[in-house]
């Protein structure tokens, strides 16, 4: 599963984008130098969230959405079309029709 689907797949279970994420992750003072198990902790009590989905947000509340191209154009399941991680959610992504 790529980064992205991660993030969509997070979107679905949530309900919210991954950037409405961010910003009730900030209503709660989390950020980049939160530990990761307080996050993980909080989606999977809210929203029933699994480690991998919980840790691939939380990834982005650390790091931004801007990831390593080591997987950008490789041909396995890991792959992602781009460094750049869309956040608005999957109807707002460029190429898809609401």
């Amino acid at each position: 599963m790529s980064y992205q689907a991660y993030l969509d797949a997070l979107e679905a279970k949530t309900g919210a984008t991954p950037r409405q994420l961010l910003d009730l992750a900030a209503q709660r003072g989390y950020g980049p130098t939160t530990k990761a198990a307080e996050v993980v902790a909080w989606l999977k009590d809210d929203y029933g969230v699994g480690r991998g989905h919980a840790m691939a947000f939380y990834g982005v509340l650390k790091n931004g959405a801007t990831i390593s191209d080591a997987h950008v154009g490789s041909s396995g399941s890991h792959r992602d079309a781009s460094t750049e991680l869309h956040l608005d959610g999957v109807a707002a992504r460029p190429g898809t029709s609401a």
